[in-house]
């Protein structure tokens, strides 16, 4: 939670010209060269020496040409030397020749996993780790290249998960070039090990300690608050499952998870005030909160919104100790141009240009913001409540925009809802951390005391992203930033004349009154009538059958993580499945099941022959003892009806046998369920993801196979037989695929063979959530999930 500063919006202003001429010329020099950051860098000292000349005796106008003057000459000398260093690195020059390599490295930061989805037989979840290190030696291909740059790990996460900071270890794998504009010169995938590691700082070891300590208070809560609470006190979200990661972005709440100034704020703030309540002065009270900002940043790592953020802190607890009214804003333009002059790669982080916007927002806008709305009657809290997230909302936004293409609608309320209990949570959260290693009863305490905040906050997250129209779609890059932030220019400076406010007003009402009613009261989706939907659940698949029934359907396979197929059912609103069937164990198919259980009744969970890959039969088995329903077999002949809906069990024709032994990814996709689903559209045929030996077994044993809708084998891979297409004759012909995959779904030649036979074809990647409607007719939800995380 952030506080507002004194009710005095007037600002020191001398130190901002300085600080922004230093990050100007850092990202300059980054994204054009190194010449750049020294022309701006002289720029700035031309300018600030025409300043003093002319300044005859005003102190403030000195006192920002004399700061200009410093860090223009600072950006022009060493910044500018260090990026040129970076770029000229001898480790750079073959980094893009693909050579074997031998680094001896310092760990510089804590691991970060890479969380993939689950496919075929891999299971969901970080196989991978992103470590940044310092170069000590290098050898490539064999041969010493002398080098002292910045090189990220690509490591397996089993075996470099646990390294901490400042430990020397030495990596073996293959060179790649770097991607960013920072001062990274290589890229080093890893392969095994890491090699001769040396020990880790007390501090660290201490740390890494506490935060494992909290990790485990966690375990007694449910999977999503255990997820989200170290996420909240420590930005730790090795935890935090994807899909609540991605709603907190949808719903604009992301900040919540990545620890910044609010963080030290509370936890910093709940000091001052503690030791104020007992009277103690104000020098031994910043003595006190010192040392917890101390801790703290040791805590959570030197990630660079906390470093903005702790160095801003530790000037402002610097002017509390010597009696003078500290000012936020040159504190944010003291801690900008401290870490941008220490680490140039600052300049170019979003997590750091975000969190200065957003305090920068909170100093300038938010208290004018909060007076302004108390003069028109407004109580004190609710407008505070109400300017802190517009401001920082307005001045993030376009940061926002360009990082990720798309603008949250829901971001303002989403924060003002979220707001009451943040700092409950992360003083409640830090208390656990401290104090649960040597009390291990009160830190449970504590921390069940943090779940209720912890469940509110996902439940603002999930139904802000549930909102219709929550995100807009938006250019990405530099482009879109430009454009949001010139847009946003524009809005602001209108919104300043009366008569333009009045007009602005009425086209928010009356979009309001054209939009909401259109997208909540009169939704275009569902369709009326639709018999089945195909939902967009990234590179996997899930169907739901209707039932006559309305709020019952069947549904087919669970997509690969939690979350999406929760989403189409909730669209759809079903809330009860007399039948989950999986048509095999493959985790593109079975990694959403436990999110189809929440809010809805299932009646049982139906597989087929197939018990591979091991862990996935364990899972489901596990989930379905967790949920208390029964697990059964589907074979070949069986017929199951409800209501409008009747299914046939064609296959497997072929069963593997079960054997504890590796199966392989064919075998597996071969052991698939075949039904057939009758329904008002007509015959609807799922194939799993059947390749060509079942497809052969389905044609010769099977008298008629046409249907009216075909769910394409295996997204649409290249394994399709054109005899099994032609059999089946479909006039709709539905491909579940993931945007942007890397497997060559839809195969080319598999979408023409369906075109020749005259099949309508859709594609979820391309389509969204897609309908077939009594008369086999096809309704596009039209809003795709876009490209997977990586």
């Amino acid at each position: 939670m952030s506080t507002l500063p004194a009710t005095d919006t007037r600002q020191d202003m001398r130190l901002v010209p300085a600080a922004l001429a230093c990050w100007l010329a850092a990202l300059a020099g980054l994204l054009l060269g190194w010449g750049t950051a020294v022309a701006v860098g002289l720029t700035s000292a031309v300018v600030a020496g025409l300043l003093l000349w002319r300044a005859r005796g005003r102190p403030r106008v000195l006192g920002a040409a004399a700061a200009l003057l410093v860090l223009g000459l600072v950006a022009a000398g060493p910044v500018a030397w260090r990026i040129r260093d970076a770029q000229r690195d001898d480790l750079r020059t073959v980094a893009d020749r693909g050579l074997p390599a031998v680094l001896r490295v310092v760990v510089t930061e804590r691991p970060k996993p890479v969380r993939s989805a689950g496919y075929a037989d891999q299971q969901a979840g970080a196989r991978s780790v992103v470590l940044a290190a310092d170069v000590r030696t290098a050898s490539v291909d064999g041969r010493p290249v002398p080098s002292t740059g910045r090189v990220l790990l690509l490591a397996p996460v089993a075996q470099w998960a646990a390294l901490l900071p400042g430990q020397d270890v030495t990596a073996t794998g293959v060179l790649m070039p770097p991607r960013g504009s920072d001062l990274t010169v290589a890229v080093l995938s890893v392969r095994g090990p890491p090699g001769e590691p040396g020990p880790a700082p007390w501090w660290q070891r201490a740390a890494a300690g506490l935060r494992a300590g909290l990790h485990d208070l966690c375990q007694d809560l449910p999977d999503e608050p255990a997820g989200l609470l170290p996420g909240l006190v420590l930005g730790d979200t090795s935890a935090l499952s994807p899909r609540v990661e991605q709603e907190f972005v949808t719903a604009g709440l992301a900040h919540l998870t990545a620890v910044s100034g609010g963080n030290l704020a509370v936890a910093c703030g709940a000091v001052l005030l503690l030791l104020r309540l007992l009277r103690l002065g104000p020098r031994l009270s910043a003595v006190a909160a010192g040392a917890c900002l101390a801790g703290f940043l040791m805590l959570v790592g030197p990630e660079p919104s906390v470093l903005r953020a702790g160095v801003m802190a530790a000037v402002a607890l610097l002017a509390l100790m010597l009696g003078r009214r500290g000012s936020a804003l040159p504190a944010l333009a003291f801690a900008v141009g401290l870490l941008v002059v220490a680490d140039p790669a600052m300049a170019t982080h979003f997590g750091f240009a975000l969190s200065v916007f957003a305090t920068a927002g909170l100093v300038l806008l938010a208290p004018r913001w909060a007076t302004a709305l108390i003069r028109r009657g407004v109580p004190p809290g609710f407008a505070e409540g109400l300017a802190i997230p517009l401001a920082a909302f307005l001045v993030t936004a376009p940061v926002l925009a360009g990082m990720a293409g798309s603008v949250s609608l829901v971001s303002v309320l989403a924060n003002v809802l979220a707001a009451p209990v943040v700092a409950p949570a992360t003083v409640l959260g830090v208390l656990a951390t401290v104090v649960g290693p040597w009390w291990p009863g009160a830190g449970t305490v504590l921390v069940h005391l943090a779940d209720p905040e912890a469940r509110w906050l996902i439940t603002v997250a999930r139904h802000g992203a549930r909102t219709p129209g929550a995100v807009v779609a938006w250019p990405g890059g530099w482009t879109g930033g430009l454009l949001a932030a010139a847009v946003l220019a524009v809005l602001v400076l209108a919104a300043r004349h009366r008569r333009v406010r009045l007009v602005l007003a009425v086209l928010v009402v009356g979009a309001l009154l054209v939009f909401v009613p259109v997208r909540v009261l009169a939704p275009a989706w569902p369709p009326r009538n639709w018999a089945m939907v195909e939902c967009d659940v990234g590179q996997g698949d899930a169907v739901v059958l209707a039932t006559a029934e309305p709020g019952r359907a069947v549904v087919v396979d669970t997509g690969p993580e939690p979350g999406p197929v929760d989403e189409c059912l909730h669209r759809l609103a079903v809330d009860r499945i007399p039948l989950l069937v999986l048509s095999h164990l493959h985790a593109d198919h079975i990694g959403g099941l436990a999110s189809v259980f929440e809010g809805r009744t299932v009646g049982a969970i139906a597989v087929g022959p197939g018990r591979a890959p091991e862990w996935a039969w364990r899972q489901v088995a596990a989930e379905a003892t967790r949920q208390a329903v029964p697990l059964v077999e589907l074979n070949p002949g069986e017929r199951l009806a409800w209501p409008g809906l009747a299914l046939d069990v064609l296959g497997p024709r072929y069963v593997p046998a079960r054997s504890p032994g590796h199966q392989d990814g064919t075998t597996i996709n071969n052991s698939s369920v075949v039904l057939r689903a009758e329904t008002p559209a007509g015959r609807v045929l799922l194939t799993g993801d059947v390749e060509l030996a079942a497809q052969a077994d389905l044609l010769a044993d099977v008298g008629n196979l046409k249907a009216e809708v075909l769910k394409v084998p295996h997204h649409g891979s290249r394994y399709s037989l054109p005899s099994f297409l032609a059999a089946v004759a479909p006039r709709v012909a539905l491909v579940s695929v993931g945007a942007g995959n890397t497997y060559g779904h839809p195969s080319k030649s598999t979408m023409d063979s369906l075109v020749a036979l005259g099949a309508l074809v859709t594609r979820t990647d391309m389509d969204g959530d897609t309908a077939v409607v009594t008369g086999t007719a096809i309704v596009r939800r039209g809003e795709p999930r876009g490209p997977p995380r990586r």
